[in-house]
């Protein structure tokens, strides 16, 4: 059995990982688009937030999607796509397919 102050260690540890993650996706490579990560990694920045979300609801927190979306991309979903989402190509929507299938 793990003692309680290592669980809370191990949770401090990952908390800071993960908002190193979240720092790196969204101030130091807002220029890698969501879609180049579905790509390559099989998950972008809604996918964490839908994972942050589900977190909260598990924990007894109710939250919305949006309210997720901005706790992951550091302000309201429509305001970081405006400023950094840009169109897929044609390309990237061929290679997004070709990924589906391939992590089904």
């Amino acid at each position: 059995m793990v003692p309680d102050s290592a669980m809370s260690d191990t949770t401090e540890l990952e908390a800071a990982a993960f908002r190193r993650l979240l720092q790196h996706l969204n101030v130091e490579r807002s220029d890698v688009q969501n879609i180049d990560l579905m790509i390559l990694a099989g998950f972008c920045r809604n996918c964490l937030s839908d994972w942050y979300r589900e977190a909260a609801e598990a924990a007894g927190q109710p939250m919305s999607k949006d309210e997720a979306r901005e706790r992951v991309y550091g302000m309201p979903f429509a305001e970081w796509k405006a400023k950094f989402q840009q169109e897929a190509t044609p390309e990237q929507l061929a290679a997004f397919a070709q990924a589906q299938r391939r992590h089904g």
